[in-house]
């Protein structure tokens, strides 16, 4: 995906990067390197760990991550894929996402240790809301089932399959999905197919879709970019933060 980052009217939201200035943090998970990047607005807000897409942690999550510095939240930005592994490629990106779909223990031994690594920085580990992008937001979805505690899991455009042998029995907290109705690679019925799963576990859920959205509507300067979905998703997920941690 381009990653050339264009205007965007958000408003308030809109700022520049020298507002808050965050920064690189190398850390270990099972004695490998990632490097992840850590934005603090105050010792007391509530923490948002943000979960990248397949191409690996970029300045469009350092981005998102400032935004979300506006609205008065702190956000460590994780790192799945090893520090250093920033693949441009499509079958580079197949590989590293490929590699954690087959090795669930390991992703979720990686959400596991980010989230340590937001608590060591700062991050209220009390008063956090876990969201992620694409390949970030099955990442998301993975840790909810693994049962990981957060006040929140939001996923925009990601994967929804649930893996054979899991389940949202041990979630612990609400879930928002924001997802297009135009996204060929996730599909309207895997969408209906978690909505009825969640609805059958008696998990708390809001699942929203936006019309002619195709996969990765929210990158700026992508072609699938659709600012109209990206402003109401965002805008939902604004909402739900004030829900979840205020």
């Amino acid at each position: 995906m381009n990653r050339t980052l264009v205007g965007f009217t958000l408003g308030a939201c809109l700022l520049s990067s020298a507002a808050f200035a965050g920064e690189h943090v190398v850390y270990d998970v099972n004695g490998k390197k990632y490097e992840g990047y850590w934005s603090k607005v105050s010792d007391t807000a509530p923490l948002v760990l943000l979960i990248h897409d397949w191409d690996g942690l970029t300045e469009y999550e350092e981005k998102r991550a400032e935004m979300l510095n506006e609205l008065g939240y702190n956000v460590f930005a994780a790192d799945l894929f090893g520090q250093d592994i920033r693949p441009t490629k499509v079958e580079d990106k197949k590989q590293h996402t490929g590699e954690l779909y087959k090795d669930r223990a390991k992703l979720q031994a990686l959400m596991a240790g980010s989230l340590a690594e937001a608590g060591k920085l700062g991050g209220n580990l009390d008063n956090t809301v876990v969201m992620g992008y694409c390949f970030g937001g099955a990442a998301v979805l993975e840790s909810a089932r693994a049962g990981m505690n957060a006040r929140g899991f939001v996923t925009f455009h990601g994967g929804l399959k649930t893996p054979e042998g899991q389940n949202y029995q041990q979630t612990k907290a609400p879930i928002l999905v924001l997802h297009g109705t135009a996204d060929t690679a996730i599909t309207m019925q895997d969408f209906a197919g978690l909505a009825v799963e969640l609805e059958q576990t008696e998990l708390g859920h809001e699942m929203i879709t936006y019309g002619g959205a195709p996969h990765a509507f929210t990158v700026f300067g992508s072609p699938r970019y659709r600012e109209d979905a990206d402003k109401k998703s965002w805008d939902a997920f604004k909402t739900f933060l004030e829900a979840k941690t205020m």
